[in-house]
């Protein structure tokens, strides 16, 4: 034990003065939201107010006009009571400045409760009407791909920027109270985590590294190394695949949540963990007024009703489980009963198919459900073999892994145990080509975390989770390329 000893006051020089700095932010403008959901000051006078934002619209009468004004804190805009010749140069997508009074509206039913009478506005910035690429009239998702820099200014995809956000809050937070610690891992690295080869190669005219290097493909790696030091770590990281995949699912660039944990060993803790963290996501939404934006801009009052019952049917119930095995011998049946027909047959060890997953979710659990114990074959050199006591066709090798299936999208989350015992990893990557030696002789990339089950090794186990599929899915959003502000796909990287 030891102590802090009072410093000494001879330490400072008379001649030294603090200086205070406040730290409140009230010199930042109020936002809309803050404006639109408190309530009045004082019952019997009018508030004088300041908005500032993003004209949506202008609407001239003869002796008034009425500007809807947005700054993306909410879907929802304030409506500005102008004179006409106070809007005279407004447009929109202009960003402007209005003082005015805060008072009742005298509106209709369709009107907010409140609004803005204007006194003073000041133009900011122009927005030629002739040329500003965004209009009121309806516009393709396919259009406003090509207008990325501009397209986050459409109130549902500020929306979707908002609840990103949330989802990321309470993702912190979630991981704090359960003892998780978060980390930053390298973009850059030595090898391919996955070994499918689906990487970016950095390249410069001379070998700034020495040897070749890439953009990640995930993070998993060092969050083992660093879960050998403390037990419970996480990130939300950038990760990058070079998959020529034109379709609504895949990107080029996405965020990877990914956890790893030591001192497991069994798939059932990692389980839990995954049912408990997207409950909190999905109550924090729920119960919110973004959760209330989300369902208004989702596109009409059925798809608003679909998705509600989505998240109803992930708070609802426990989550299911069934192993690989009993899925394939399930769907062999659905077929042989003529209740489906799918496109791949469905075998035993080959690769569960995105219309088997969907079944799965969708049809015989109506929910999410894990599925563990996955053929070796199909998994990469890392997993731990299973302790699974369900009999497989042949005596077929599985391992200790599961992917969490939802409903509509299929695979959402994956993960394992895995290996920590030396000599097993090192035949593993002998197998598979990446180590050439024994082990203390090669010099591959990932010698370094074959060294991980040299000292001290522990069983650990860990999983990712692909953050804009999670945006998607509970956003009720299609295409993941709606989800990200500035997406990357094969043959796309506008701005």
């Amino acid at each position: 034990m030891f102590s802090l000893r009072p410093a000494s006051r001879r330490i400072l020089s008379p001649r030294f003065r603090f200086r205070h700095y406040s730290s409140s932010t009230s010199t930042f403008p109020r936002t809309i939201s803050s404006l639109l959901y408190s309530s009045p000051s004082d019952g019997k006078t009018n508030e004088t107010v300041t908005v500032t934002g993003w004209v949506r619209s202008v609407r001239r009468m003869k002796n008034v006009s009425f500007a809807h004004v947005s700054d993306g804190s909410t879907i929802h805009p304030v409506q500005a009571v102008l004179t006409k010749e106070q809007s005279e140069n407004l447009s929109m997508g202009a960003s402007v400045k209005i003082m005015g009074e805060w008072k009742e509206s005298i509106g209709g039913k369709r009107q907010q409760s409140r609004e803005l009478l204007a006194e003073k506005v000041e133009l900011l910035g122009k927005a030629d009407p002739l040329t500003y690429p965004l209009q009121k009239k309806y516009q393709t998702p396919e259009f406003l791909r090509t207008l990325s820099h501009l397209r986050p200014r459409i109130p549902a995809n500020t929306n979707l920027l908002r609840l990103r956000s949330n989802l990321i809050s309470t993702l912190t937070a979630f991981f704090a109270e359960h003892s998780f610690i978060q980390c930053h891992t390298p973009i850059i690295t030595p090898s391919d985590c996955e070994g499918a080869g689906e990487v970016f190669t950095i390249t410069r005219p001379e070998n700034f590294f020495k040897t070749p290097k890439y953009l990640t493909v995930s993070s998993q790696l060092h969050l083992e190394a660093l879960a050998a030091a403390v037990p419970r770590v996480w990130t939300l990281s950038p990760t990058f695949r070079a998959e020529k995949s034109d379709t609504a699912r895949h990107l080029s660039e996405f965020y990877m949540l990914e956890v790893e944990a030591a001192f497991i060993d069994s798939l059932d803790p990692l389980i839990a963990l995954i049912e408990a963290m997207v409950k909190t996501l999905v109550r924090s939404i729920s119960t919110s007024r973004l959760g209330e934006e989300t369902l208004s801009t989702v596109g009409g009052e059925d798809k608003a009703k679909e998705l509600e019952e989505r998240w109803n049917s992930l708070l609802e119930r426990p989550w299911s489980r069934i192993t690989y095995t009993e899925a394939i011998s399930r769907l062999s049946s659905a077929v042989e009963q003529k209740e489906v027909q799918f496109a791949f047959p469905p075998v035993w060890g080959a690769a569960l198919q995105a219309e088997h997953e969907r079944f799965l979710a969708q049809t015989v659990f109506n929910g999410p459900v894990f599925v563990t114990d996955y053929p070796k074959s199909l998994k990469p050199f890392y997993m731990l073999p299973s302790t699974s006591t369900t009999p497989t066709p042949e005596g077929g090798e599985t391992v200790a892994c599961f992917d969490l299936l939802v409903p509509v999208v299929g695979e959402l989350i994956g993960g394992s145990l895995r290996e920590h015992r030396y000599d097993e990893l090192l035949a593993e990557m002998q197998k598979h080509g990446m180590v050439l030696g024994d082990g203390d002789e090669d010099e591959g990339s990932l010698r370094w975390y074959l060294e991980l089950r040299k000292w001290g090794s522990v069983k650990h186990g860990g999983f990712g989770l692909g953050f804009d599929r999670l945006v998607c899915y509970l956003a009720g959003v299609e295409n993941i390329r709606e989800a990200v502000a500035f997406p990357r796909w094969v043959g796309r990287c506008d701005c």
